[in-house]
């Protein structure tokens, strides 16, 4: 069984990932069960960042990994926060207080967006690195609607499934989010390292 670290330290998206990946031959690690230190997001997209991660620290613990790198793109804010969603304001709850500021004045219908995920596998023992990529279509919401996930899931409406990421179990959510998607292909091009 092949060791994968999870290259993050955002525990929502270790539980999702974990739970996207179950059934492969895999002992999952996370970064708290090594010494690696921090990475500096440094990309100027989410290809870069993802790939940047999985590189880093699987080149660091020498070890298979897999990360992540997500962001929300608002149309009425000309893609913001896109690449910079997780550095939009200090927290979750801040980051969403800010967007829901920076959209006090557009209606409800006109708030489009899009979820991207970028997942990266990086394999030291080869020097090879996958990427994967989901999205989601949605609206942002003028109020927090559920107590589920995590980051901006109370005000992101996903199209497909007319409920927020704070309305929906994990399994809900992976069957339409961005990362559930990018994930169920990162889970076949795993197939290949294991």
């Amino acid at each position: 069984m092949r060791e994968l670290l999870i290259a993050t330290r955002n525990p929502g998206k270790v539980a999702e990932i974990k739970a996207a990946l179950q059934g492969l031959p895999l002992t999952f690690v996370s970064l708290e069960d090594t010494d690696a230190g921090d990475v500096e997001e440094t990309g100027a997209t989410l290809v870069e960042n993802a790939v940047l991660k999985a590189r880093v620290y699987g080149d660091w613990t020498g070890k298979l990994a897999i990360a992540d790198d997500s962001g929300l793109e608002v149309d009425a804010l000309n893609g913001a926060p896109g690449v910079a969603s997780a550095r939009y304001a200090k927290s979750d709850s801040a980051r969403i207080d800010k967007l829901l500021r920076e959209l006090a004045s557009v209606p409800e219908a006109r708030r489009t967006a899009k979820f991207r995920s970028v997942i990266a596998i990086h394999d030291p023992a080869i020097g090879k690195t996958a990427v994967a990529e989901g999205s989601a279509e949605g609206h942002i919401l003028s109020a927090r609607r559920g107590e589920q996930g995590f980051g901006y899931d109370p005000i992101f409406l996903y199209d497909e499934a007319r409920k927020s990421g704070g309305e929906m179990s994990r399994e809900e959510k992976n069957a339409v989010s961005h990362r559930g998607k990018a994930l169920a292909k990162a889970r076949e091009l795993l197939k290949q390292y294991i």
